[in-house]
C-alpha cells in the first residue's frame, strides 16, 4: 500500500487541546485508522513542522479524506507528502 508523509502544524486552538489533554493525539490517530489510514509511525518535532507522521492509505483520495477532515476542525494545518521507498526508486532506474 501507499505510504504518505504527514507534516502539521497545530494552531493556537490545537495547542490549547493538546496542553489540556495530551492524550487527545492519540484519539486522532485512532480516529484516521477508523477513516482508512493506518499510522505507521508519528513523531513530535522541532522546527518548521510540530508533527511527522508516516502513515499508509489505499490511494491517494483516502489520505486527503483524512487531510481535509482533520483540517476542516481548525485545530490542525497539514501538508500531505506520496513517498517512495528508496528500493523501489532505485530499480525505477533499472
Amino acid at each position: 500500500m501507499p505510504i504518505y508523509i504527514m507534516l502539521s502544524n497545530i494552531t493556537d486552538e490545537g495547542a490549547e487541546k493538546i496542553k489540556k489533554d495530551p492524550n487527545r493525539i492519540k484519539e486522532v490517530n485512532e480516529e484516521i485508522e477508523r477513516l482508512g489510514v493506518k499510522v505507521l509511525s508519528q513523531y513530535a518535532t522541532l522546527g518548521p513542522y510540530d508533527f511527522v507522521n508516516v502513515v499508509e492509505a489505499e490511494d491517494n483520495i483516502a489520505v486527503a479524506r483524512v487531510s481535509a477532515e482533520l483540517a476542516s476542525r481548525g485545530t490542525i494545518k497539514i501538508t500531505t507528502l506520496p513517498a517512495i521507498e528508496v528500493d523501489e526508486f532505485i530499480n525505477a532506474f533499472g
